[in-house]
Protein backbone atom coordinates (compact mmCIF):
# COMPACT_ATOMS: atom_id res chain seq x y z
CA UNK A 1 0.00 0.00 0.00
CA UNK A 2 1.42 3.35 -1.22
CA UNK A 3 2.15 6.19 2.00
CA UNK A 4 -0.06 8.62 -0.66
CA UNK A 5 -2.96 10.29 1.65
CA UNK A 6 -5.59 10.71 -1.07
CA UNK A 7 -8.27 13.35 -0.58
CA UNK A 8 -11.99 12.48 -1.37
CA UNK A 9 -13.44 15.05 -3.26
CA UNK A 10 -12.01 18.12 -5.73
CA UNK A 11 -8.66 19.54 -6.76
CA UNK A 12 -9.30 22.31 -5.72
CA UNK A 13 -10.48 21.50 -1.92
CA UNK A 14 -7.70 18.94 -1.84
CA UNK A 15 -4.48 20.06 0.80
CA UNK A 16 -0.86 20.60 0.07
CA UNK A 17 0.55 17.50 1.33
CA UNK A 18 4.35 16.81 2.19
CA UNK A 19 6.77 13.37 1.44
CA UNK A 20 9.24 13.37 3.51
CA UNK A 21 12.58 11.46 1.60
CA UNK A 22 15.87 10.70 3.86
CA UNK A 23 17.44 13.51 5.48
CA UNK A 24 14.38 15.05 6.30
CA UNK A 25 13.78 16.57 3.18
CA UNK A 26 10.45 16.95 1.52
CA UNK A 27 8.16 17.04 -1.54
CA UNK A 28 5.02 19.02 -2.06
CA UNK A 29 1.98 17.19 -3.81
CA UNK A 30 -1.87 16.98 -3.96
CA UNK A 31 -3.68 13.60 -4.72
CA UNK A 32 -7.27 12.92 -4.84
CA UNK A 33 -9.15 9.71 -5.51
CA UNK A 34 -8.52 6.23 -3.48
CA UNK A 35 -5.67 4.27 -3.35
CA UNK A 36 -6.83 1.79 -5.93
CA UNK A 37 -5.73 1.16 -9.27
CA UNK A 38 -2.72 2.85 -11.14
CA UNK A 39 -2.03 6.21 -9.86
CA UNK A 40 -1.53 9.07 -12.59
CA UNK A 41 1.26 11.10 -11.81
CA UNK A 42 0.84 14.49 -13.23
CA UNK A 43 4.18 16.39 -14.18
CA UNK A 44 4.19 19.90 -14.56
CA UNK A 45 5.38 22.89 -17.05
CA UNK A 46 8.14 25.52 -16.74
CA UNK A 47 7.86 27.85 -13.65
CA UNK A 48 4.37 25.80 -12.15
CA UNK A 49 3.70 24.53 -9.18
CA UNK A 50 0.46 22.08 -7.69
CA UNK A 51 -1.47 25.50 -8.60
CA UNK A 52 -0.69 25.60 -12.14
CA UNK A 53 -2.97 21.87 -12.74
CA UNK A 54 -6.61 23.28 -13.84
CA UNK A 55 -9.45 21.94 -11.66
CA UNK A 56 -11.08 21.10 -13.99
CA UNK A 57 -9.15 18.71 -15.73
CA UNK A 58 -7.71 16.87 -12.86
CA UNK A 59 -11.07 16.11 -11.53
CA UNK A 60 -12.41 14.50 -14.67
CA UNK A 61 -9.39 12.21 -15.00
CA UNK A 62 -9.76 11.61 -11.36
CA UNK A 63 -13.26 10.08 -12.17
CA UNK A 64 -11.50 6.67 -12.85
CA UNK A 65 -8.50 6.29 -11.13
CA UNK A 66 -6.26 7.51 -8.74
CA UNK A 67 -4.19 11.08 -9.28
CA UNK A 68 -1.31 12.74 -7.67
CA UNK A 69 0.45 15.70 -8.51
CA UNK A 70 3.67 16.86 -7.66
CA UNK A 71 6.21 19.75 -7.33
CA UNK A 72 9.42 19.38 -8.65
CA UNK A 73 12.43 19.78 -6.40
CA UNK A 74 12.59 23.76 -5.31
CA UNK A 75 9.68 24.42 -6.82
CA UNK A 76 6.11 25.75 -4.77
CA UNK A 77 6.19 23.78 -1.71
CA UNK A 78 9.15 21.22 -2.44
CA UNK A 79 12.34 21.63 -0.81
CA UNK A 80 15.69 22.62 -1.61
CA UNK A 81 16.84 24.04 -5.11
CA UNK A 82 15.42 23.71 -8.64
CA UNK A 83 17.64 21.16 -10.36
CA UNK A 84 19.37 22.62 -14.14
CA UNK A 85 19.00 19.58 -15.91
CA UNK A 86 15.94 17.47 -16.93
CA UNK A 87 17.72 14.62 -15.81
CA UNK A 88 18.04 15.77 -12.05
CA UNK A 89 14.38 16.79 -12.73
CA UNK A 90 13.35 12.49 -13.32
CA UNK A 91 16.29 11.56 -9.93
CA UNK A 92 13.58 14.21 -7.65
CA UNK A 93 10.52 12.10 -9.16
CA UNK A 94 12.11 8.54 -8.40
CA UNK A 95 13.08 10.06 -5.27
CA UNK A 96 9.21 10.84 -4.29
CA UNK A 97 8.08 7.45 -6.13
CA UNK A 98 9.87 5.55 -3.59
CA UNK A 99 9.06 7.70 -0.57
CA UNK A 100 5.35 7.41 -1.78
CA UNK A 101 6.19 3.85 -2.42
CA UNK A 102 4.07 3.93 -5.66
CA UNK A 103 5.81 0.91 -7.48
CA UNK A 104 4.48 1.46 -10.96
CA UNK A 105 2.65 4.67 -12.10
CA UNK A 106 0.93 6.48 -15.04
CA UNK A 107 2.86 9.73 -16.26
CA UNK A 108 0.85 12.58 -17.88
CA UNK A 109 3.89 15.08 -18.59
CA UNK A 110 3.16 18.82 -19.63
CA UNK A 111 5.91 20.66 -21.77
CA UNK A 112 8.64 20.89 -18.93
CA UNK A 113 6.99 17.65 -17.30
CA UNK A 114 6.90 16.06 -21.07
CA UNK A 115 10.72 16.35 -20.95
CA UNK A 116 11.23 14.91 -17.78
CA UNK A 117 8.78 12.17 -18.41
CA UNK A 118 11.00 10.60 -21.42
CA UNK A 119 13.88 10.93 -19.53
CA UNK A 120 12.01 8.85 -16.72
CA UNK A 121 10.62 6.15 -19.34
CA UNK A 122 14.49 6.07 -20.70
CA UNK A 123 16.05 5.84 -17.19
CA UNK A 124 13.82 3.74 -15.14
CA UNK A 125 11.12 2.07 -17.90
CA UNK A 126 9.93 -0.49 -14.91
CA UNK A 127 8.46 1.94 -13.15
CA UNK A 128 6.08 3.35 -15.85
CA UNK A 129 3.09 1.65 -17.26
CA UNK A 130 1.57 4.64 -19.84
CA UNK A 131 1.96 7.73 -20.81
CA UNK A 132 0.91 10.85 -21.87
CA UNK A 133 3.22 13.84 -23.66
CA UNK A 134 1.58 17.31 -24.11
CA UNK A 135 2.52 20.76 -25.40
CA UNK A 136 6.37 19.31 -25.45
CA UNK A 137 9.30 17.84 -27.48
CA UNK A 138 12.70 15.74 -27.46
CA UNK A 139 15.74 16.19 -26.62
CA UNK A 140 17.39 19.07 -29.28
CA UNK A 141 13.85 19.82 -30.68
CA UNK A 142 13.05 22.69 -33.09
CA UNK A 143 12.56 26.24 -31.02
CA UNK A 144 12.79 24.70 -27.40
CA UNK A 145 16.06 27.09 -27.10
CA UNK A 146 13.83 29.96 -27.82
CA UNK A 147 11.97 29.47 -24.63
CA UNK A 148 14.01 31.72 -21.98
CA UNK A 149 13.58 34.31 -24.70
CA UNK A 150 9.76 34.08 -24.98
CA UNK A 151 8.92 33.48 -21.14
CA UNK A 152 11.01 36.68 -20.64
CA UNK A 153 9.27 38.32 -23.48
CA UNK A 154 5.53 37.52 -22.39
CA UNK A 155 6.80 38.54 -18.41
CA UNK A 156 7.46 41.99 -19.51
CA UNK A 157 4.36 41.87 -22.02
CA UNK A 158 2.01 40.94 -19.25
CA UNK A 159 3.53 43.50 -16.46
CA UNK A 160 2.36 46.02 -19.05
CA UNK A 161 -1.13 44.90 -20.37
CA UNK A 162 -1.88 43.39 -16.55
CA UNK A 163 -2.75 40.12 -18.05
CA UNK A 164 -1.24 36.84 -16.78
CA UNK A 165 1.95 35.63 -19.04
CA UNK A 166 0.14 32.44 -19.62
CA UNK A 167 -2.14 34.82 -21.81
CA UNK A 168 0.84 35.02 -24.26
CA UNK A 169 2.67 31.81 -23.76
CA UNK A 170 -0.02 29.41 -23.78
CA UNK A 171 -3.17 30.91 -25.54
CA UNK A 172 -3.64 31.92 -28.83
CA UNK A 173 -5.60 35.25 -28.85
CA UNK A 174 -8.75 34.25 -30.34
CA UNK A 175 -9.17 32.01 -27.19
CA UNK A 176 -8.53 34.42 -24.61
CA UNK A 177 -12.10 33.81 -23.79
CA UNK A 178 -10.77 30.37 -22.65
CA UNK A 179 -7.28 31.36 -21.00
CA UNK A 180 -9.92 33.64 -18.72
CA UNK A 181 -11.69 30.24 -17.94
CA UNK A 182 -9.01 28.87 -16.65
CA UNK A 183 -7.12 31.35 -14.92
CA UNK A 184 -10.27 31.97 -13.13
CA UNK A 185 -10.33 27.92 -12.38
CA UNK A 186 -6.47 27.81 -10.98
CA UNK A 187 -7.43 30.90 -8.49
CA UNK A 188 -9.84 29.07 -6.61
CA UNK A 189 -7.31 26.56 -4.59
CA UNK A 190 -8.90 26.29 -1.24
CA UNK A 191 -5.23 25.10 -0.03
CA UNK A 192 -3.10 27.38 -1.98
CA UNK A 193 0.79 26.00 -2.49
CA UNK A 194 3.69 28.28 -1.89
CA UNK A 195 4.01 30.26 -5.03
CA UNK A 196 7.06 29.94 -7.32
CA UNK A 197 10.17 31.85 -7.01
CA UNK A 198 12.82 33.60 -9.15
CA UNK A 199 15.48 31.65 -8.52
CA UNK A 200 13.69 28.34 -9.29
CA UNK A 201 12.40 29.65 -12.47
CA UNK A 202 15.57 30.77 -13.75
CA UNK A 203 17.63 26.93 -12.60
CA UNK A 204 14.63 25.21 -14.75
CA UNK A 205 15.25 27.50 -17.41
CA UNK A 206 19.09 26.73 -17.64
CA UNK A 207 17.25 22.97 -17.45
CA UNK A 208 14.97 23.78 -20.47
CA UNK A 209 17.77 25.52 -22.59
CA UNK A 210 19.89 22.30 -21.51
CA UNK A 211 17.85 20.10 -23.39
CA UNK A 212 17.15 21.93 -26.40
CA UNK A 213 20.86 22.09 -27.12
CA UNK A 214 21.30 18.31 -26.13
CA UNK A 215 21.94 15.60 -28.36
CA UNK A 216 18.82 13.68 -29.55
CA UNK A 217 17.40 10.65 -27.73
CA UNK A 218 16.93 6.92 -28.57
CA UNK A 219 13.72 7.30 -28.32
CA UNK A 220 12.87 3.77 -30.06
CA UNK A 221 13.87 2.18 -26.67
CA UNK A 222 10.57 3.66 -25.62
CA UNK A 223 8.16 0.36 -25.56
CA UNK A 224 5.65 2.35 -23.54
CA UNK A 225 2.46 3.10 -25.01
CA UNK A 226 2.45 6.73 -25.23
CA UNK A 227 -0.39 8.94 -25.84
CA UNK A 228 0.94 12.70 -28.05
CA UNK A 229 -0.98 15.62 -27.37
CA UNK A 230 -1.14 19.18 -28.42
CA UNK A 231 -2.38 22.50 -30.41
CA UNK A 232 -1.48 23.21 -34.07
CA UNK A 233 -0.17 26.55 -32.90
CA UNK A 234 2.52 26.15 -29.74
CA UNK A 235 4.72 28.75 -29.82
CA UNK A 236 6.86 27.66 -26.68
CA UNK A 237 7.12 24.03 -27.78
CA UNK A 238 6.69 24.38 -31.51
CA UNK A 239 3.95 21.54 -32.66
CA UNK A 240 6.08 19.96 -35.08
CA UNK A 241 8.13 18.63 -32.40
CA UNK A 242 4.90 17.10 -31.85
CA UNK A 243 4.45 15.23 -34.77
CA UNK A 244 8.37 14.25 -34.51
CA UNK A 245 7.65 12.41 -31.16
CA UNK A 246 4.66 10.82 -33.03
CA UNK A 247 7.32 9.19 -35.50
CA UNK A 248 9.91 8.58 -33.43
CA UNK A 249 8.14 6.41 -30.34
CA UNK A 250 7.11 2.99 -31.48
CA UNK A 251 4.14 2.65 -29.40
CA UNK A 252 3.05 6.37 -29.72
CA UNK A 253 -0.69 7.23 -30.41
CA UNK A 254 -1.10 10.57 -31.94
CA UNK A 255 -3.61 12.40 -31.70
CA UNK A 256 -5.16 14.77 -34.34
CA UNK A 257 -3.25 18.50 -32.89
CA UNK A 258 -6.17 20.45 -31.28
CA UNK A 259 -7.31 23.38 -34.16
CA UNK A 260 -6.69 27.28 -32.75
CA UNK A 261 -5.15 25.90 -29.47
CA UNK A 262 -1.55 26.22 -28.15
CA UNK A 263 0.94 25.70 -25.71
CA UNK A 264 -1.97 24.94 -23.23
CA UNK A 265 -3.75 23.07 -25.28
CA UNK A 266 -5.07 20.67 -22.62
CA UNK A 267 -6.60 23.64 -20.79
CA UNK A 268 -8.21 25.44 -23.05
CA UNK A 269 -9.99 21.89 -24.34
CA UNK A 270 -9.86 20.49 -20.83
CA UNK A 271 -13.02 18.08 -21.58
CA UNK A 272 -11.79 17.03 -24.66
CA UNK A 273 -8.23 16.21 -23.90
CA UNK A 274 -9.80 14.26 -20.26
CA UNK A 275 -12.06 12.31 -22.77
CA UNK A 276 -8.96 11.21 -24.87
CA UNK A 277 -6.90 10.81 -21.85
CA UNK A 278 -9.34 8.41 -19.80
CA UNK A 279 -10.25 6.18 -23.38
CA UNK A 280 -5.97 5.48 -23.72
CA UNK A 281 -4.93 4.51 -19.95
CA UNK A 282 -8.51 2.10 -20.37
Amino acid sequence: MSAVKYFDGPYADAPVERMTVPQGAHFAYRAVGSDDGVPLLLLNHLAATLDGWDPLLVDRLAQDRPVVAVDYRGMGGSFGSAPTTVAGMADGVIEFLDAARLERVDVLGLSLGGFVTQQLLLTHPQRFRMAVLAGTGPAGGAGITRVPGLTFRAMAKAALTRKDPRHYLFFPVTAWDRADGFLGRVAAFKHPDRAARVPGLLRQLRAVRGWGRQEPQDLSRIDHPVLVVNGDNDLMVPSPNTLDLGRRLPAARLEELFPGAGHGAIFQEPDLFASQVRAFLD
